[in-house]
């Protein structure tokens, strides 16, 4: 039997009329808001549609993802209604292709701050823009380019119970003791929050530190200071301390010899806490 939008009351349905009301404002990023029961992806589905030219401000709610994508690959599942999958175009303008790297990060640190405002939990970031809970993940991102814009797709695990994780390391809003888990208010602040980073970034040209983005960054980066272990994408393993995050939004991890190496993709594993 199919899933219905009232088996669940704590699961509530989101309304595409209610957010375009609250968010399709003059001067806003959002241009227009699509609610679907489901979907394959919503990046793929944003990505669809800015080949067909869509403007920049497009934004796909999926209730339920049946082949949701991570970085790397990996899929990211969630059961109907139990978490915030999205995915937004942007179409950055003046600002130079090679800054685009900062976008994932900004979204990030919209993540984040949402996260932390609405949910007054002790949230935090693992490069480049894993939402952190404790040491437990709890969102993830995925930019993609498509031509002159760029997608960027959120998966938020909100209400999922402690059987409904997709790993032991991963957690949700509710059982971090969130005191917000609708989705609703949840959805439209980190729109709003992206949106203001997004026009303080591209106001500057995407300048990382003219607009704050890299020092909000460095503030929320829990990698920062963190031995780490980097699987690079040929197959390599740098070990290392978290130094910085450069200008270009790459991670830089210091060798025991001291020696730098600034690290643009690459799953990161967090070895152990620093020392107190």
């Amino acid at each position: 039997m199919r899933d219905s939008p009232y088996s669940q009351l704590d699961r509530p349905p989101l309304s595409a009329p209610v957010l375009r009301r609250a968010l399709l404002v003059p001067d806003g990023l959002c241009s227009e808001i699509m609610v679907t029961a489901e979907t394959g992806s919503t990046n793929a589905d944003v990505a669809a549609a800015a080949r067909g030219g869509a403007a920049e401000g497009l934004v796909v709610v999926a209730e339920r993802q049946t082949a949701g994508r991570g970085r790397l690959g990996r899929q990211w599942t969630s059961p109907p209604r139990a978490g915030l999958a999205f995915s937004a175009l942007l179409r950055p303008r003046d600002v130079p292709v090679s800054r685009y790297a900062w976008l994932p990060l900004l979204a990030g640190v919209a993540l984040v701050e949402t996260v932390r405002r609405l949910g007054e939990v002790d949230a935090g970031l693992k490069w480049p823009n894993d939402l952190l809970i404790g040491d437990r993940k709890c969102a993830g991102i995925l930019a993609e380019s498509i031509g002159d814009g760029v997608v960027l797709g959120v998966g938020l695990n909100v209400s999922l119970r402690e059987p409904e994780l997709p790993t032991p390391t991963a957690t949700s809003l509710l059982l971090a003791g969130s005191a917000c888990t609708d989705r609703d208010p949840l959805l439209r602040a980190l729109l709003r929050t992206l949106a203001g980073w997004y026009d303080r970034w591209s106001e500057v040209a995407g300048d990382p530190e003219a607009s704050g983005l890299s020092a909000a960054y460095h503030r929320h980066c829990r990698t920062l200071g963190r031995q780490v272990r980097v699987a690079l994408p040929d197959g390599s393993t740098l070990a290392g301390i978290a130094s910085d995050v450069d200008g270009s939004g790459r991670l830089v991890v210091t060798g025991q010899d001291g020696a730098s190496t600034a690290v643009a993709a690459g799953d990161v594993v967090h070895v152990r806490w620093p020392d107190s």
